[in-house]
């Protein structure tokens, strides 16, 4: 795999920590900021709005340019909303600064996954992008409980701090690492063309695959904390523990999905969904014991995170020749999954059906998912050898081309 892919792993890193690590902090901004901790909450929500704002516009923006310097302008955009987090004077500006933090995500990853799969020969593209999402996992394993540990003993603006800095060394190893690939031009009419590509119902269809099945993931894990300690009987000191378990089973999904997905998407897709859909039908069940439910949420993120490379894959490849905006966009739909799991898995507590209630949520969403994606899969029959034809030819000429520019 090229070098130039640990550059993209290195960013997914800073960002992942910044996403996630929120949610540990929360009860330390709320102190410091005189504020309650459903108010910090926001600081969340913040942070995920700006994703799916960003997403389309940043993208659409960098259209022109080409994928390295939009690259490394989207991580200077990332270090400077965490610079600001961290440096934020009140509630209202760390709210600004959250949102400006999660602009770029969207587009980074979008943009990011286009590259990844552009810089591999044929037939190796999932395991590309698989290996930049990398950095995303680790950084649940190893970023999120460290930055967490270090905003308690130091204050959360450290946290934020030392993102900023993880943000200058991506955007380092992304001007050093990274080949100054060019926008494609030969099968690409532009931004109008990748606008166009968005209506097409087999990418929207891929879409709401994203939406409805990882939001099966969020439904549970979005209050993993609650059934660990109320249900389960773990203590409130090895939550963290057990998240960064969840971590563990991300990475595990990362490296089994990329090459499952190179050599057959659509089964790799249904097969992660259907296995998500089973595992949350099993998790109240799992969560009576400890070791059961140390083994479920491992089981959760493998599962989980193994539906994220095909579901990407799949959407850049309905896309064609334009797909640089479907893919940002399915980081914004993993972004309204987030946020609707949640709502949908607190719907579940606030009716009184139980903390476990959300796992029941999540496995009719998950199947609700699976259900989609195999109606996209028959739309989209025959479509999918011209669509990897159009995305090898451009790799091709990317190729060509970066081979003549300076590295």
């Amino acid at each position: 795999m090229p070098l130039a892919l640990l550059a993209l792993a290195i960013s997914a890193f800073g960002i992942g920590t910044t996403e996630f690590v929120m949610m540990g902090l929360l009860p330390d901004v709320a102190a410091d900021l005189n504020t309650s901790v459903p108010t910090a909450g926001y600081l969340v929500s913040a942070y995920a709005l700006g994703v799916v704002v960003g997403a389309p516009l940043l993208t659409a923006f960098g259209s022109r340019l080409p994928r390295r310097r939009i690259l490394v302008l989207l991580m200077a955009v990332f270090t400077v909303g965490n610079l600001a987090s961290a440096l934020a004077p009140g509630y209202g500006t760390l709210l600004a600064a959250r949102f400006l933090a999660g602009l770029p995500h969207g587009a980074f990853f979008g943009v990011g996954a286009v590259v990844a799969a552009r810089l591999v020969d044929e037939g190796r593209g999932a395991r590309a992008v698989a290996r930049m999402f990398l950095g995303l996992t680790v950084a649940n394993v190893v970023g999120v409980p460290v930055a967490t540990l270090l905003g308690q003993h130091l204050g959360w603006r450290a946290t934020f701090a030392v993102v900023a800095v993880i943000g200058l060394a991506a955007m380092a190893a992304l001007a050093v690492l990274l080949p100054e690939l060019p926008a494609q031009r030969r099968h690409s009419g532009g931004l109008r063309a990748e606008v166009g590509a968005l209506r097409d119902r087999r990418v929207v269809l891929g879409l709401l695959t994203t939406v409805l099945g990882f939001a099966g993931v969020f439904a549970v894990y979005s209050y993993l904390a609650s059934m660990l300690t109320r249900v389960t009987g773990v203590s409130a000191a090895m939550v963290t523990v057990v998240l960064a378990l969840f971590g563990v089973g991300m990475t595990l999904g990362a490296l089994i999905a990329g090459p499952l997905t190179d050599r057959a998407p659509r089964p790799t897709l249904y097969g992660a969904l259907g296995a998500l859909a089973l595992v949350l039908a099993l998790f109240p069940y799992a969560m009576r014991h400890t070791a059961t439910a140390l083994v479920a949420v491992v089981l959760l993120g493998l599962v989980g995170f193994a539906t994220t490379t095909p579901l990407q894959m799949m959407v850049m490849r309905h896309a064609r020749h334009a797909p640089t905006l479907a893919s940002a966009s399915n980081q914004a739909a993993f972004n309204l999954a987030n946020a609707g799991g949640a709502w949908v898995g607190g719907a579940t507590i606030a009716a009184g059906l139980g903390w476990t209630s959300p796992a029941w949520a999540g496995a009719g969403l998950a199947a609700a998912g699976l259900a989609v994606a195999v109606l996209g899969g028959r739309l989209g029959a025959g479509g999918e050898a011209a669509a990897t034809r159009v995305i090898a030819s451009s790799r091709e000429d990317a190729a060509r081309e970066s081979s003549a520019s300076p590295c």
